[in-house]
């Protein structure tokens, strides 16, 4: 098997939604259409404070438009390039307030 580059792999970013996964799969379609869903190639990870959605990095901008834009409430509450770096933005906000 060989070894991806690294100029071929997917740059992701990790968005932590609260909405359910079918809302936000009615969004991005109702939004950039299936040529956007394709481009964004998001993947569903479930989590204790939400759902992560991971996209592509160039089509984050058109993501957080689609949820700004979605009939139903889809607020963005974290955005990282790590899973972890969600985490610490949990914590972080946890002892703010």
């Amino acid at each position: 098997m060989l070894k991806i580059s690294s100029t071929l792999r997917l740059n992701r970013r990790y968005l932590l939604v609260h909405a359910s996964e079918r809302q936000v799969r009615e969004a991005i379609i109702d939004y950039i259409g299936l040529l956007g869903w394709a481009n964004a190639s998001p993947v569903f990870i479930e989590h204790s404070q939400g759902l992560v959605v991971a996209v592509n990095r160039e089509t984050v901008v058109n993501i957080r438009a689609a949820f700004a834009l979605a009939a139903h409430d889809i607020s963005v509450l974290a955005v990282s390039g790590t899973l972890k770096g969600i985490e610490k933005q949990l914590k972080k906000r946890k002892h703010i307030t």
